[in-house]
């Protein structure tokens, strides 16, 4: 996605500068031409020849530096730049470039481009939270720039709260979705379940689990930038529904059934991400049930298996399963592709760092049906979510060619 794009990051001067390398690498390994503008404070933190070794590319600091070309070079950076990235951005140069003050070389780029332009703040918490940093980012993200959530912790300065620098598999994540232009799946629909579901056994108590729907719905928002049409159906979460897409929303593990059951004729691909509780109770309660015993049994019985519902009617459908497991990892999810008739699993260990519910990363492992195994490392679940495509698209290419 990201090969040959250019991209331009401006460091800042925040302790949070120290992880600018990290996100540089990310970026050259994917194939981006990095060019790097550091302000004089930024450079206190962190030697632009660090920067430079990692981006193999020149480092800018200064305004008035000799040009190597005839270009002015603010000028050419930011004609050049297909996304510029300030990380860490400070209140400083959010507030200068809210108020239009182009004093240096990354706040006059930054004026220069047309090219999107991401902040990822960070600072003292607040300094973050303070009404006119806040109307700053509202100004500017009303003008078309874009902002990430900081992280929240202990930061620098001793104190506990937001203002983190997000994670740089969340940022490299976001640079994902602004540079891509990738329409591969245009003509094709995804079918996408994603989230929990809720057993209820009172109005008041239920049965569930701790499924955020984040891998889910990147994978609905991966599809839709790139060309296809994408049916989601989501149990109850509290994240954002992506853009563009036919959002369904359902509660119970058979309100999940009867809308696949609906859609899933209309559907190219099924990726089913979904944490289905397995059983419901018997029995509902009408009112709720009130303290007064020491026991209390619940007699549950089973739920109608969705993924093996589409494997017994999958057609020339592409099906795609999740499994997350606790053990065992490869012998239940190879288990699961044969018994499911899946044309690939993705499989995570959810008590490996980094993997489980909740998380903005994953680490998984593909898993095909001639017993392949791809281990994965770990990455933001929107960058897993483009990989799921791309294997997708491999696998239809091959079976338009009469593989198997």
């Amino acid at each position: 996605m990201l090969t040959d794009k250019c991209i331009i990051v401006g460091v800042t001067g925040g302790i949070a500068a120290y992880k600018a390398p990290d996100l540089i690498s990310k970026l050259v390994k994917a194939g981006v031409d990095v060019h790097i503008i550091m302000t004089e404070s930024a450079a206190k933190f962190i030697t632009p020849l660090t920067l430079q070794t990692i981006s193999r590319n020149p480092v800018t600091t200064q305004m008035f530096e000799f040009p190597g070309e005839w270009e002015v070079q603010h000028i050419s950076l930011a004609d050049r730049a297909d996304l510029m990235v300030v990380a860490p951005a400070t209140a400083n140069i959010i507030g200068k470039v809210c108020a239009g003050i182009a004093d240096d070389i990354l706040s006059t780029t930054i004026m220069a481009t047309r090219a999107p332009v991401l902040f990822a703040p960070a600072m003292n918490v607040h300094m973050y939270e303070n009404p006119i940093v806040q109307a700053n980012i509202a100004k500017l993200s009303s003008l078309g720039c874009h902002f990430l959530e900081p992280g929240t912790g202990r930061l620098a300065c001793g104190y506990e709260g937001k203002g983190r620098l997000p994670d740089v598999d969340i940022i490299f994540d976001k640079i994902c979705s602004l540079t891509v232009s990738t329409r591969d799946l245009t003509g094709k629909t995804f079918l996408v379940t994603a989230g929990p579901t809720r057993e209820y056994i009172d109005p008041i108590r239920f049965l569930s689990n701790g499924s955020t729907g984040k891998m889910g719905y990147a994978v609905a928002e991966a599809a839709r930038e790139r060309g296809a049409r994408v049916i989601l159906i989501s149990g109850p979460v509290s994240i954002p529904v992506p853009p563009g897409v036919t959002y369904i929303p359902v509660v119970s593990a058979r309100d999940m059934f009867e809308a696949v059951v609906k859609h899933y004729q209309e559907a190219d691909v099924v990726v089913k991400t979904a944490a289905v509780a397995d059983y419901h109770p018997k029995k509902q309660l009408g009112s709720k049930l009130k303290k007064g015993r020491d026991d209390w049994a619940l007699e549950l019985t089973k739920n109608e298996d969705i993924l093996q519902y589409l494997g017994r009617n999958k057609g020339n459908r592409i099906l795609i399963g999740f499994a997350a497991e606790t053990d065992n990892l490869l012998e239940n999810a190879t288990r699961k592709i044969r018994d499911k008739n899946l044309d690939f699993i993705v499989a995570n260990d959810v008590t490996q760092p980094g993997a489980g519910f909740g998380t903005d990363t994953n680490v998984v492992k593909f898993l095909y049906r001639d017993g392949r195994v791809e281990q994965m490392d770990k990455m933001g679940k929107k960058e897993v979510a483009h990989h799921i495509v791309d294997r997708i698209l491999s696998l239809q290419e091959t079976l338009a060619r009469g593989g198997s």
